[in-house]
């Protein structure tokens, strides 16, 4: 994602986030410039003070004084207090929507964003750098209304007094110029840099939370602390590097105010000896000239402010200048009809994650409503060829096809519609397990959602749960043991009835009990489905209507279980790895049947593939249309 600036990120930022609240901004900024006169006001009552009220001893002029004087700071509070809470609200509903709008936006875009933009990089920009937007509204605005006015009112009540004084005072700005400057550009480049190492600290704390036991088990917490520690201090060092040049403004400023009451206090001094001028009007310009460097001090605070939020919006406007290349197309072709019977088809499909080949001309078929396993060892292609289905990816070359139909012209979400995916992990949130079935869905009745718990065995264990289907799943689904999880997942699943199954691995990590109750789930699941099975145990699909075998991206070879044995090649020999029992082969089943048998399992599960994770939160939220 690009950091850099874009030459119209304010007007941007002004037409879709904050024109919407420009009445509030009006009357925040009308407030701001009574807050700012105020300061002029209370400095030009100081000379009547001295020179009228004090002078001439009448009681009513003092009262006069000391009543305007009161009137001007209670018009100031009331006016302070005011555009706080209004910029309070704007900056609040403008990070709302930014945050907002950045995550559905977010959604949008294809896999490969994710894959290369860790979930912390993403958090610190959704939360982040849009709180930074929000807050720093106040302060620009405040420095532009409030402190520029003060600022002009206090310069005009000092000139009138003595033009001379005021050019005193200000003698040594110009001077601090060059180095302001600079320090402003050092302040946007280390705030870049200090989001980033935030961000990082972000990537860090989820891994190491979503990876708590297998740290524990492997005795690393001290490797992984160390991981943490150094990140923290590489945003410690860049966080106070971006402070200590914001420090530095301000810090100038005190000087440029020390040299100038230096020579005002000599200049107007000896003035005032000699008769030239009055205590009053001494009194009236110090308070003046004194007054300014608060609003110069602010000011030099927005300046390094300012350019911290130019660096957060250029972070914003990358995430949304990123583009997804998978689209529904313009003029979409209608579902294949009837969707039950739409059969699943690869032809020369060739496939590559950047420049790594993982798909090379791959032509098979699943009929509809049978069984077809993918079969081989890792890195074959087996997830890859669900993305193609799905279109979380998009094939170089070839076609792929359901129901004889182009995925590439259905619409996205009708295409995606016509699939249920059940994977090794099931994707839980933090949320009740009747949330996690129904995804959102407000259309699926008390009876229904009964025949999804039964056919999925969640009622098996459902009144072992404390609150039953009100029960937290905990993160990620931790309340719950790989078996209920699976089967939380069957049951969204069944809810959503698609024409097409897909299941990658889903029983692999389960004990044998449990595989067999989600066995069972799928098997019931399975019926009058295309489904296709990605497994690396045998057992599971020996019973499919069509194995397919792949070898490094390729179709090897395919047909019954019976057929591929008798062939011998590469899926006679992975059998042969997993089933030989003393030399001699276990038996092929007696009898063929439609659906997916459990069978016992010697060899441990491979990897699990990351492909149709992402898939499954967008998906199962959706029912058919």
């Amino acid at each position: 994602m690009s950091e850099k600036p874009h030459p119209d990120m304010i007007r941007w930022m002004w037409r879709n986030y904050m024109r919407a609240y420009r009445w509030p901004l009006i009357a925040a900024v009308f407030l701001m410039l009574l807050e700012g006169l105020a300061l002029g006001g209370l400095s030009y009552m100081i000379k009547p003070m001295f020179d009228v009220a004090f002078s001439s001893g009448s009681t009513s002029s003092i009262v006069i004084v000391a009543l305007i004087v009161a009137a001007i700071f209670v018009t100031r509070a009331i006016a302070a207090f005011g555009h706080r809470v209004l910029m309070v609200y704007v900056g609040q509903r403008v990070a709302a929507k930014l945050q907002s709008d950045m995550v559905a936006h977010m959604l949008t875009l294809d896999s490969n964003f994710f894959r290369d933009n860790s979930p912390g990089t993403l958090i610190e920009r959704v939360r982040g750098d849009a709180q930074a937007i929000a807050t720093i509204w106040e302060v620009v605005l405040a420095a532009v209304a409030r402190d520029v006015v003060s600022l002009l009112a206090l310069l005009g009540v000092a000139l009138s007094i003595d033009w001379l004084w005021v050019v005193v005072a200000v003698a040594a700005a110009p001077i601090l110029t060059i180095p302001m400057s600079i320090l402003q550009k050092r302040v946007r480049r280390t705030t870049t840099d200090s989001r980033s190492s935030a961000a990082q600290i972000s990537t860090r704390l989820d891994e190491i939370f979503h990876g708590i036991n297998s740290i524990k088990l492997s005795g690393t917490e001290r490797h992984e602390q160390g991981r943490v520690d150094r990140e923290i201090d590489a945003f410690a060092r860049t966080h106070l590097q971006s402070q200590a040049n914001q420090g530095g403004i301000v810090a100038m400023v005190d000087i440029i105010a020390a040299v100038g009451f230096f020579g005002v206090l000599v200049y107007g001094g000896m003035q005032i000896n000699s008769g030239a001028k009055t205590i009053g009007e001494f009194m009236s310009f110090f308070t003046a000239m004194a007054l300014v460097f608060d609003p110069l001090r602010n000011l030099g605070k927005v300046s390094g402010a300012w350019q911290a939020a130019l660096a957060s919006l250029a972070r914003i406007r990358g995430v949304f200048d990123e583009r997804p290349t998978i689209l529904s197309p313009p003029k979409p072709a209608a579902l294949p009809s009837p969707t039950r019977k739409a059969g699943v088809a690869l032809k020369d499909v060739t496939f590559a994650y950047g420049d790594t080949p993982v798909l090379r001309d791959a032509s098979f078929t699943a009929e509809a409503g049978q069984t077809t396993a993918l079969v081989g060892a890792s890195g074959a292609g087996k997830s890859t060829i669900f993305n193609l289905l799905t279109r979380l990816a998009d094939a170089k070359t070839g076609k792929v096809t359901i129901g004889g139909t182009d995925v590439t012209t259905l619409p996205l979400d009708q295409l995606r519609g016509l699939f249920s995916v059940v994977s090794q992990e099931a994707l839980l949130f933090d949320e009740t397990l009747r949330d996690n079935i129904l995804m959102g869905r407000t259309d699926v009745n008390e009876k229904q959602l009964k025949h999804a718990l039964d056919v999925a065995h969640v009622s098996d264990f459902l009144p072992r749960m404390e609150k039953g289907l009100d029960t937290s799943a905990g993160p990620r689904g931790s309340n719950l043991s790989g078996g209920q999880r699976q089967r939380i997942a069957i049951a969204r699943a069944v809810l959503r009835d698609a024409p097409v199954l897909l299941l990658d691995e889903a029983t692999s990590a389960l004990d044998a009990k449990s595989e067999k109750l989600v066995q069972k789930a799928l098997d019931e699941l399975s019926k009058d489905r295309t489904t296709l099975v990605i497994a690396h145990r045998l057992a599971t699909v020996r019973e499919a209507d069509k194995i397919v075998v792949m070898d490094q991206g390729k179709v090897v070879d395919q047909g019954t279980h019976e057929e591929l044995l008798a062939r011998g090649g590469i899926y006679a020999q992975l059998y042969k790895l997993q089933f030989q029992d003393g030399g001699t082969l276990a038996p092929a089943p007696a009898k063929r049947k439609h659906r997916l048998r459990d069978q016992p399992h010697d060899a441990p599960a491979q990897a699990a593939r990351w492909s149709v994770r992402g898939l499954l939160g967008g998906l199962w939220g959706r029912g058919r249309r």
